[in-house]
C-alpha cells in the first residue's frame, strides 16, 4: 500500500467513527465537533445534496432519550454543494453532556456541551508551531537550516548574516517576517488576555518538561529571538529567508536539498526591506516602503517588552529599543514591504500598511505612556477604518494582511475611558463596519460571508476574532451568531464536515493526507494542531500551477459547488497547514477556555515526546 492510499483509508475510518451518514445518504448534519459552551449559540446545519425537505428535529442524549424538541428546522438558502440547507437551533439546551441531533432519520456526530470543551485547545495548536521551528527543532531532534543566510538585493549582497531560527511559513520552508511577526504578536496577545488557557509542559527549546513559563510564551520567545536577528541594527531590517527555489525538492527539513547557488543544502538568501520592487528573476513584487514590516516588528517587540519585563529585564530592554527603532523606520519609509517571488509569480501581495503602524503606535503608547503615539495610532486608524477584504467577493493572495486589524482593539485599550471615550467608540464602530460588511454576505445556511480566497480559514478565524473583540468592547451581542458560525465552520460545521485543525478534536473528522512531506513520510500526527488553508473558489483551484490530486477525491460529492476542499497531498491550495493561521487561531481558542481549566477530554491523545 502506498502512503497516499493508507492516508485515504485512515481518513475514511475517521469519517465513519465520527458518525458520518452512510454512502447512499444525501442529507448530512454538520456540527462543531469540538463542542459548545453552555451560554453560546448552538446551531447545527443540514446540508442536503438534493431537494430533501426537513421540517423538524430533536436532540437526543447518549441513551437515545429526547431532551429537546421536536423543534422546527429553519429553511435557509442553498450553499455550495448543499441544494437545500436548514438551521437546527438548539441554543436553549445548556445542560452539560453529550448528544446527537436527529432529523429525517439522520443523526449528527456527537455534540458536546460544557464549560470545559475548549480547555487545552490553544495548547494543541502549539504542537504544530513547535514542528515548524527552524534552528533547533524538537520534533526532529535535530537542527535545521543552520546556515542562514546570505544577503541578496542589497549593497551588502553576498555577505553572511546569522539569522537561523523562527518558523517555516507552511509546508515549504520559506520564512517571512510578514507572517512570523504577526504570529508572535497574536500569541503574546493571547497570553496577555487569557493566561489561564495555557499550560507549562514544555521547555523553551520545545522538549518535554515544565520550565516555570507558559508554553505559549516559550513559543513566542522563539519567534522574538529570530525577529531580533532579522533586525540587526537600527537602520537594517530583513524581511524574508529563501524563495520558491525551495519547492524544487520534496525533502524533509533536516535534509533539504534546495540550492540557491551555494550548493545543495547550503545557505539560503536573506531579503532586506528596500522600499522598492524585489525579485531576483523574472517576477517582481510591488513593494513601496518598509512600514508594513516595520509596524509588525514594532508591535511584537513592544508587547513582548511589557510581558517579559519581570522575567528577563535585559531582553525586555532590547525589545523596547528595537520596537522604537522599528517604528521610526516605518515612519520614515511609509508603504508596503511585500514578500519576494522567485521563479513563480506567487508571493504575498500585501497592499496595506497603516494597520501595522497603528498597532505599532498603540503598543508603544501602552509601553511608554507617550500620548503622542496614541494620537498617531488614531490617525492611522482613520486611514483604514475597516480591513478591506471584509465585504469583498475576492482579493489577491494576502492582499489585506493581517486579516483583521488588532490595532483598533489596542487603540481602544490604550484610550482612557473617562477622557477619551469618543476614541473608544470610534474604534468599536470601525470594527462594527467590517463585521456588518461580512454579515451582509452571510445570507446562506452556514451564515458565512467571507470570500473563499487562498487561506480562507485565516479570514474565518479573523472574522470570528474581530466579532469577539467587538462584543467585549461594546457588550453588543447582535453579531454573536455569526461569530459562532465562523468558529463552527472551522471545527466541522461546513459542507465537508471536516475540522480544519489537524488532529483536533482527536475523535473528529480532519485531514489525514495534508500537503506536507512531514506528514507523508513521518506521519500526520507530527502536524497536530496545524490549521489548514481551507476551501477556495473552484476558479482559484483550477488555475493554480502544479496541483494534481494523488488519489480519488473522497469529498467529490461535496465539491460540486463554487468552492472546493480536498484532503489530498496534491492540493496545496486547500489542504496545506499554515503557520500564521495556526498562531492566529490561538487567540480565539484561548478566549474560549474556562477560567478553571481541567484535563481536557477532546484534545489529541499524544505522548509528550513527539
Amino acid at each position: 500500500m502506498t502512503i497516499v492510499s493508507i492516508a485515504a483509508g485512515v481518513a475514511l475510518a475517521s469519517r465513519a467513527l465520527a458518525g458520518a451518514p452512510v454512502a447512499d445518504s444525501t442529507t448530512f448534519i454538520r456540527v462543531n465537533q469540538v463542542g459548545y459552551i453552555p451560554d453560546a449559540p448552538k446551531v447545527a446545519v443540514v446540508c442536503s445534496l438534493d431537494s430533501t425537505r426537513v421540517d423538524r428535529f430533536v436532540v437526543e442524549d447518549e441513551r437515545g432519550r429526547v431532551v429537546l424538541g421536536p423543534k422546527r428546522a429553519a429553511s435557509a438558502p442553498a450553499f455550495g454543494p448543499c441544494v437545500t440547507t436548514y438551521r437546527l437551533d438548539f441554543t436553549t439546551l445548556r445542560t452539560v453532556g453529550r448528544y446527537r441531533i436527529v432529523a429525517n432519520g439522520v443523526s449528527s456526530p456527537i455534540v458536546r456541551i460544557g464549560a470545559h470543551v475548549y480547555d487545552g485547545a490553544a495548547d494543541t495548536l502549539l504542537y504544530y508551531m513547535r514542528e515548524q521551528r527552524s534552528g533547533w527543532n524538537p520534533v526532529f531532534g535535530d537542527s535545521v537550516h543552520t546556515r542562514d543566510g546570505i544577503i541578496v538585493d542589497s549593497p551588502r549582497a553576498g555577505q553572511f548574516v546569522p539569522v537561523s531560527g523562527g518558523w517555516a511559513d507552511a509546508s515549504d520552508y520559506l520564512q517571512y517576517v510578514t507572517t512570523s511577526a504577526n504570529a508572535t504578536y497574536v500569541m503574546l496577545m493571547a497570553y496577555r488576555d487569557h493566561p489561564w488557557a495555557f499550560a507549562d509542559r514544555f521547555n523553551a527549546n520545545g522538549t518535554p518538561g515544565a520550565n516555570g513559563r507558559a508554553d505559549v510564551l516559550d513559543e513566542a520567545r522563539h519567534g522574538l529571538e529570530w525577529l531580533v536577528r532579522m533586525f540587526p541594527s537600527d537602520g537594517e531590517m530583513f524581511n524574508q529567508i529563501a524563495d520558491d527555489r525551495d519547492h524544487t525538492y520534496f525533502d524533509l527539513p533536516y535534509n533539504d536539498s534546495s540550492d540557491y547557488g551555494w550548493g545543495k543544502g547550503g545557505p539560503r538568501p536573506v531579503y532586506p526591506c528596500t522600499g522598492r520592487p524585489q525579485g531576483l528573476f523574472q517576477n517582481k513584487n510591488s513593494s513601496t516602503g518598509w512600514a508594513s514590516t516595520a509596524g509588525k516588528y514594532a508591535s511584537a517587540f513592544a508587547l513582548a517588552s511589557r510581558l517579559f519585563a519581570e522575567r528577563d529585564s535585559a531582553f525586555a530592554d532590547t525589545l523596547r529599543h528595537k520596537a522604537q527603532a522599528a517604528y521610526a523606520l516605518g515612519r520614515a519609509h511609509p508603504g508596503v514591504c511585500q514578500t519576494a517571488p522567485g521563479h513563480s509569480p506567487y508571493y504575498y501581495e500585501e497592499d496595506n500598511w497603516v494597520d501595522d503602524m497603528e498597532l505599532g503606535a498603540a503598543e508603544l503608547a501602552a509601553l511608554t505612556g507617550d500620548r503622542t503615539l496614541l494620537q498617531q495610532a488614531i490617525a492611522y486608524a482613520r486611514q483604514e477604518p475597516t480591513t478591506t477584504w471584509m465585504g469583498a467577493d475576492t482579493a489577491r493572495h494576502y492582499q489585506w494582511y493581517p486579516w483583521h486589524n488588532n490595532g483598533h482593539y489596542e487603540t481602544w485599550r490604550v484610550a482612557n475611558p473617562r477622557t477619551d471615550d469618543s476614541t473608544r467608540r470610534l474604534m468599536a464602530e470601525y470594527y462594527r463596519r467590517g463585521i456588518e460588511a461580512v454579515v451582509k454576505r452571510a445570507d446562506n445556511g452556514f451564515r458565512i460571508g467571507i470570500p473563499f480566497i487562498w487561506c480562507s480559514n485565516d479570514l474565518m478565524t479573523s472574522f470570528a476574532t474581530q466579532a469577539m473583540l467587538y462584543r467585549e468592547m461594546t457588550g453588543d451581542n447582535r453579531y454573536r451568531p455569526y461569530e459562532q458560525a465562523a468558529l463552527d465552520w472551522l471545527l466541522g460545521a461546513n459542507p465537508w464536515g471536516v475540522s480544519m485543525v489537524i488532529g483536533y478534536p482527536h475523535d473528529g473528522v480532519w485531514a489525514h493526507d495534508p500537503h506536507s512531506v512531514v506528514a507523508a513520510q513521518l506521519g500526520v500526527d507530527k502536524l497536530t494542531g496545524g490549521l489548514l488553508d481551507g476551501p477556495v473558489y473552484r476558479s482559484i483551484y483550477e488555475n493554480l500551477r502544479g496541483i494534481a490530486l494523488h488519489h480519488p477525491d473522497a469529498y467529490s460529492r461535496f465539491n460540486t459547488g463554487r468552492m472546493v476542499y480536498h484532503d489530498d497531498l496534491g492540493d496545496y491550495s486547500t489542504n496545506e497547514p499554515i503557520m500564521d493561521g495556526t498562531a492566529n487561531l490561538t487567540y480565539l481558542l484561548s478566549a474560549l477556555a474556562s477560567r478553571s481549566p481541567r484535563v481536557a477530554t477532546n484534545v489529541i491523545k499524544m505522548p509528550l515526546r513527539p
